[in-house]
């Protein structure tokens, strides 16, 4: 039995998800700690199954927007697009979003320290409300409640420089279409040892292509190869 004032109190939460639970102990179920449910005397349910099932809902619906969206994405970039978006930082990041920890129920220890701002603990309690969601509800009202905000972190990841492997991309692109192989080169080597900048030229068939800066050679060597790419496609 949800009391009354922690109705009113997650009647807010709904509201900015966009979306009414219509069993109102399944969202408090999901916000509830182990430790508090070790500390108190209520008839209480922590949330760790419902992180459980919510781990797998993200996945699902991550992968299929995502096998949608970009059809020509092999499936080691997916799986790295994926992994890079379903993780403890980018999930306590869309926690905060929704000040999820602000309804979390937790035990005086974890309060005490800080729990509501933990990362691991708020990408759980994250998780925990996605399998809540699709408990109340069914998979397609857990896309349509949660995922314009995920759609916004892969967009974010997709445009770093780690989310596709360029190398690879771009060795393909020349033995299938140049019937060679790219060769990089350190052309520079800026700061101190602890601030190193690499800068790597990658040329293909004796012709610079592309130029790239980075922290390590690997990083560098990525920004070129990107750079490779892009002009052979602008071509």
């Amino acid at each position: 039995m949800v009391k009354k004032e922690r109705k009113e109190e997650l009647a807010k939460l709904q509201k900015t998800l966009g979306y009414s639970f219509m069993e109102v102990k399944l969202l408090n179920k999901a916000l509830t700690h182990k430790s508090y449910v070790n500390e108190t005397e209520e008839n209480l349910k922590h949330n760790e199954r419902f992180e459980f099932l919510g781990d797998s809902v993200l996945d699902l619906i991550v992968s299929e927007y995502m096998i949608r969206k970009f059809s020509d994405y092999k499936e080691g970039v997916l799986s790295k697009i994926r992994a890079g978006v379903v993780n403890e930082s980018c999930l306590a990041k869309l926690a905060r979003k929704i000040d999820l920890g602000d309804y979390l129920l937790l035990g005086r220890g974890e309060e005490m320290s800080g729990g509501r701002n933990k990362p691991s603990l708020l990408a759980n309690a994250y998780e925990a409300l996605v399998g809540a969601i699709y408990f109340d509800s069914n998979l397609e009202t857990v896309a349509k409640v949660l995922l314009p905000s995920i759609k916004k972190e892969i967009k974010g990841f997709i445009e770093t420089p780690e989310s596709r492997d360029y190398k690879s991309d771009l060795q393909e692109y020349t033995q299938n279409k140049m019937v060679c192989i790219p060769a990089y080169k350190v052309t520079k080597e800026i700061g101190p040892d602890h601030e190193k900048q690499f800068e790597i030229v990658v040329s293909i068939k004796n012709k610079s292509r592309g130029k790239g800066m980075g922290r390590s050679k690997k990083e560098a060597e990525q920004a070129a190869a990107k750079m490779a790419l892009e002009g052979f496609r602008n071509n």
